[in-house]
């Protein structure tokens, strides 16, 4: 008990924490083999030499969702942020060892939803793969908090993320106004079969990898909100 009352501590003071184990080699492998063997040629998967994406993650491959809520997980989220939370968005990444992706520091600020609705404080709009995307009121991305399966050993040499310690709790924060001289910059290594959770909110980037290894993260981010006025979570899986 008291090391998960640290972990979530952590996420809830510094915006993050790592937690190692969560999966075995067996279990990452079977999500890596189920992954390979899926049809790439739809409209939410993105493929080239830098990066293959699959948005909507858990809705494109539905056989994936046992290997990855296993016990595990579903005792994390269940002890950490309640048993009312559900997933409201998923993305696969995998940048290969070729990729030499720099990702700067940014916060994330957008909901997938199933509609545009013209609704206060909800804005601006965008469109992704026919998917509609939308910056909600603050108080909606304070309560989301996202967990990132790794599936292969990251480190600061191959693109772990960086991020700004705390600076999810500071509301909006453009990376362009960061004073380095008041913050504290964290690399988040996290072993294959272990996960990150963060706070949508915390600054968070990456480096180039300089030593040549591959980097596969599963995306999702989980909410307990019932959004305002007939919208709804486009990617809701309960």
């Amino acid at each position: 008990m008291e090391v998960q009352n640290t972990h979530k501590n952590a996420v809830s003071e510094l915006g993050f924490s790592s937690i190692p184990g969560v999966y075995s080699n067996d279990e990452v492998d079977a999500i890596i083999q189920l992954i390979t063997k899926t049809d790439t040629t739809r409209d939410t998967f993105r493929k080239s030499k830098e990066l293959f994406a699959i948005r909507q993650f858990l809705k494109e491959i539905p056989n994936i969702n046992e290997l990855v809520f296993n016990e595990n997980l579903q005792n994390i989220i269940r002890n950490y942020f309640g048993e009312d939370y559900f997933v409201v968005k998923s993305i696969y990444f995998d940048k290969p060892e070729t990729s030499n992706w720099y990702v700067a520091y940014h916060q994330d600020l957008t909901i997938s939803v199933d509609q545009k609705i013209e609704i206060n404080d909800f804005g601006p709009w965008t469109v992704k793969q026919n998917q509609f995307a939308v910056q909600p009121p603050l108080s909606i991305l304070e309560n989301i908090f996202t967990v990132r399966i790794h599936l292969d050993d990251t480190d600061e040499n191959n693109g772990a993320l960086k991020v700004i310690e705390k600076s999810h709790a500071k509301g909006i924060y453009r990376p362009e106004t960061i004073d380095w001289n008041t913050e504290t910059e964290a690399i988040c290594s996290v072993p294959k079969g272990g996960i990150m959770i963060m706070k949508p909110l915390l600054l968070h980037g990456s480096n180039r990898t300089t030593n040549h290894k591959k980097r596969r993260v599963i995306h999702i981010e989980f909410s307990n909100i019932t959004l305002p006025e007939g919208l709804n979570w486009s990617e809701r899986i309960n």
